[in-house]
């Protein structure tokens, strides 16, 4: 029963969020939608960044089950991309508030988990110091988060998909020549 109504709670949010803004929604918004006292909503919600909190996990953890092994980190950011024009409104009317900064996080999360396994799957038993291996996470990470969050900022009208494509066969072999270079022998 806890799930359930937990997952009635999170599901009430969502649906109001591709109503509204998420400025406009408050707790006896979502209690009222999906037919719960406000006390049961604070049983599993501290407030609203904290459901949105949840949310972001969730999704973060069912990312991470989907991806164990990444032979290109494209493919998980394409997941991504499918994943956020199908609730288009939703993630604009959390990239657009106050809580901003949760919706990054997560995004972040998102690249980190990414980038990190798809260097483990090219890396393939070949060795790089620790400090080449931050670099280039590093560099990869925030190229990914880079593209996302100014594709967010355009209210995701831009042509991601094709921007993206081009930078793969601009970059093609890039990265097998950045492990090749700090491979050690």
């Amino acid at each position: 029963m806890a799930n359930f109504t937990k997952k009635a709670i999170r599901d009430s949010f969502i649906k109001l969020l591709n109503e509204r803004p998420l400025s406009q929604i408050t707790v006896k918004d979502i209690v009222s939608d999906c037919g719960v006292n406000r006390n049961t909503f604070y049983y599993y919600f501290e407030d609203i960044p904290k459901l949105m909190e949840d949310i972001f996990s969730e999704d973060l953890e069912e990312i991470i089950k989907k991806y164990p092994k990444i032979e290109n980190a494209e493919a998980c950011i394409d997941e991504m991309i499918d994943s956020a024009l199908e609730q288009k409104r939703v993630i604009l009317h959390m990239y657009n508030s106050t809580n901003r900064e949760m919706y990054e996080h997560y995004l972040w999360n998102v690249c980190d988990h990414a980038i990190s396994t798809y260097l483990d799957t090219l890396l393939d038993g070949r060795k790089i110091s620790e400090n080449d291996m931050h670099a280039i996470k590093t560099y990869l990470e925030s190229f990914s988060f880079g593209m996302i969050s100014n594709w967010l900022r355009s209210g995701m009208n831009e042509d991601i998909r094709s921007t993206l494509k081009r930078i793969r066969e601009i970059k093609k072999e890039i990265m097998e020549d950045m492990i090749s270079n700090c491979e050690i022998k």
